[in-house]
């Protein structure tokens, strides 16, 4: 299976030269990481910050210099500081090319489900609902299944949504996958991983290739 490292490690390969991009709370900051060098990439968080960095060494940790999960951040050349209602207007306006978000389901609708276990409490909704209505391409990042070996890959979410119709990409600790036409496809393979495995992991209907090239790093 494929670390929070490489999962992000993937996602960074979607990203494209002047890219403006959204990273989520968990799994998605550490894409921040992993952009190719090289490509001038964006980085925006909702809390009011463009030009996001990686995450700081010891010696450079400025505890007032945060993303929206309250993670130590550093800042590039260049970036912007501004407050969150400028931020959340260029996420409802369209202006972020590419979003990365964790989730707890994904159907094959390409609904999700990301804010809120019913019986247990949270905090609040946050801005994944203004990113996934305002964003269209979105790359989510998530355990192919649960702790108990349920999977997160279903024909409909059971759990309250967070959008629905919006997600087209999928990156878990097994597989790329993509939705479309109602199904998902199985684009690549972790390493070591079989299709089987995966297939058997996927509780909504998967179309397999003839030939699932595992991913390279």
């Amino acid at each position: 299976m494929l670390t929070r490292e490489q999962i992000a490690m993937r996602v960074a390969r979607e990203m494209r030269d002047g890219f403006y991009v959204n990273l989520g709370i968990g799994i998605p900051t550490l894409v921040a990481n992993y952009i190719p060098k090289g490509m001038q990439v964006m980085l925006q968080s909702e809390n009011g910050l463009l030009g996001m960095g990686p995450f700081p060494t010891e010696e450079e940790v400025d505890p007032d210099m945060i993303n929206a999960g309250k993670q130590t951040v550093t800042a590039i050349s260049g970036a912007s500081i501004f407050d969150s209602a400028q931020s959340f207007a260029m996420i409802r306006g369209g202006h972020v090319d590419l979003t990365v978000l964790g989730a707890f389901e994904v159907d094959v609708m390409g609904n999700i489900a990301s804010w809120m276990v019913p019986g247990k409490l949270v905090k609040g909704m946050g801005g994944a609902m203004d990113l996934v209505a305002g964003a269209e391409n979105i790359v989510v990042t998530m355990t192919h299944a649960s702790k108990t070996g349920e999977s997160k890959l279903l024909p409909q979410c059971a759990l309250p949504l967070t959008g629905a119709g919006c997600i087209k990409k999928v990156v878990t600790d097994l597989a790329y996958v993509e939705i479309r036409d109602g199904k998902f496809w199985l684009i690549e393979r972790a390493p070591g991983v079989s299709v089987d495995e995966i297939v058997k992991l996927t509780a909504g209907e998967m179309v397999v290739p003839e030939v699932v090239p595992e991913m390279t790093f």
